[in-house]
């Protein structure tokens, strides 16, 4: 217990919970992704707090929310000069590296620092034949990528003398579109994949913010991501069908190649007798939609999209065969990684360490909700329209601010404000938004107000054209309303 532990985060792209078998998937299954949580804790609430690639990268590797980082969308590339836990593990003597995807900018002081190795991805990379940027610049490595991301890695870990601990980032651009399986996969899930229960869900109670997403199966996975050309002469529910089949197969193709690099490093682990101290991660950086009410991606404060899968073990401090049921999301992990670490989280940091609550010492108070906020708005591509709200354990409020006025109040005017509201306990699958139904009046005003102040502790300013509710800034403590 005295020698400080190894750490080890594997982060996919877009792998959503519910494709895994930990998680009760019914598309596939993850044998070596599963055993990680069998021999630890499974996190049942993980959530991301703006549900994009570039930004949940940045919170997590900050602490932070997307406002206090400044990578709000995938357009704003990170100051990869402010503390991160990495920097921080440094500091405390942790040799560190990063493999793989990044995709938080490239040059222009947007490489990764704080590392004592980095070589990763441009952008958001290739499935084949990938090109990497290291320090000493730009190469292509022959190969998967899955595979030749986690080759990179162990040669690192390899590499490494002595016996001081260690840090390493293996993050890979699977299962990111447009799903490119190799060649050992290929064959998988062709038989006909389940369809989801909300499939042919018709938005009918969702506000229009939401009806204007261009992420429908049928309408918007394209030539890309299909690879071949759907039969001629389907109607609309048919073919709707089969571009989710398609979809699918290639999908989860990848994750199967996923899974398999992730037994690589267990088995590296295990080789090496060092498994039972090192805290070995395995997450995603946000969900995804598989054909949930008919969508593909993310961006949306709704369950597929904000639910982040996150397994953990470490033998030699974490029991086995355990679930969490408290919420956490992706700004709490580098304060608990620090944590585990025994390592000084820096003040900026925000968020919370859930590591007291695996390891039964005394914890802070639990979150008894979180807030998040997706900003970009009209991306030309998705659609998706910026938005903030509120989850706690029951309900989720959200606000659709719709239009691209910045908190300086500049930009055009779109589409007036809309509310959202559902009842989890209730309606799981978020089909009756009751925003405005009379019997959740009590139920918004609180949550409203949840919101308000939920946003001002994370430093965050309500939206211009949206004031902060009636007795929210009479009762608030000083300061707690930024303004």
């Amino acid at each position: 217990m005295s020698r400080r532990p190894n750490i080890v985060l594997i982060l996919t792209d877009d792998h959503a919970a519910h494709a895994i078998g930990a998680y009760g998937s019914v598309v596939n299954t993850t044998p070596r992704i599963d055993a990680i949580g069998a021999s630890g804790w499974r996190l049942d609430r993980c959530y991301v707090t703006n549900s994009l690639c570039s930004p949940s990268r940045a919170s997590i590797l900050t602490g932070t929310y997307s406002h206090v980082n400044g990578v709000t969308t995938l357009e704003t590339p990170i100051d990869s000069s402010q503390p991160t836990f990495v920097s921080q593990l440094r500091e405390a003597g942790y040799r560190t590296a990063i493999v793989g995807k990044w995709h938080m900018g490239d040059g222009d002081g947007h490489d990764p620092q704080g590392f004592d190795y980095w070589d990763v991805l441009i952008g958001q990379g290739e499935y084949h034949d990938p090109t990497f940027l290291s320090p000493s610049g730009r190469r292509t490595e022959p190969g998967y990528a899955t595979d030749v991301i986690t080759d990179l890695a162990l040669r690192w870990a390899d590499s490494l003398p002595g016996d001081d601990p260690w840090c390493l980032l293996i993050c890979h651009k699977a299962p990111h579109r447009p799903w490119e399986p190799d060649a050992a996969h290929a064959e998988m899930y062709s038989e006909p994949i389940p369809v989801p229960a909300t499939f042919a869900d018709d938005h009918a109670t969702r506000t229009s913010s939401a009806r204007r997403a261009a992420m429908r199966i049928a309408e918007h996975l394209n030539a890309e991501d299909l690879k071949v050309d759907p039969p001629p002469g389907l109607s609309y529910e048919d073919l709707s069908l089969w571009k989710y089949q398609r979809y699918m197969e290639d999908y989860l193709r990848c994750v199967a190649s996923v899974d398999d690099n992730v037994g690589r490093v267990v088995d590296w682990l295990d080789e090496r007798g060092v498994r039972d101290d090192t805290l070995l991660m395995y997450s995603s950086d946000q969900g995804f939609f598989l054909g949930d009410h008919g969508w593909f991606d993310k961006r949306f404060m709704y369950e597929e999209s904000i639910r982040m899968p996150f397994l953990l073990s470490c033998p030699s401090r974490l029991p086995a065969g355990r679930t969490y049921d408290g919420i956490v999301t992706n700004v709490d992990l580098a304060r608990t990684i620090l944590d585990a670490a025994g390592a000084p989280a820096h003040p900026r940091m925000q968020g919370r360490s859930f590591w007291p609550d695996l390891t039964g010492r005394e914890p802070e108070s639990p979150a008894e909700g979180f807030y998040y906020r997706y900003w970009e708005h009209d991306d030309g591509f998705h659609k998706a329209p910026a938005h903030y709200g509120y989850r706690d354990r029951r309900y989720k409020i959200i606000y659709f601010y719709n239009d691209g006025l910045d908190l300086a109040g500049t930009g055009p005017f779109t589409y007036p404000g809309e509310w959202e509201l559902y009842d989890l306990e209730r309606d799981p699958d978020e089909l009756r938004n009751v925003a405005d139904h009379p019997d959740y009046a009590e139920v918004r005003t609180r949550l409203e107000a949840e919101l308000w102040r939920a946003q001002a502790a994370a430093g965050d300013r309500p939206h211009p054209g949206q004031p902060v509710p009636a007795g929210v800034r009479e009762h608030a403590p000083a300061g707690e309303i930024a303004r």
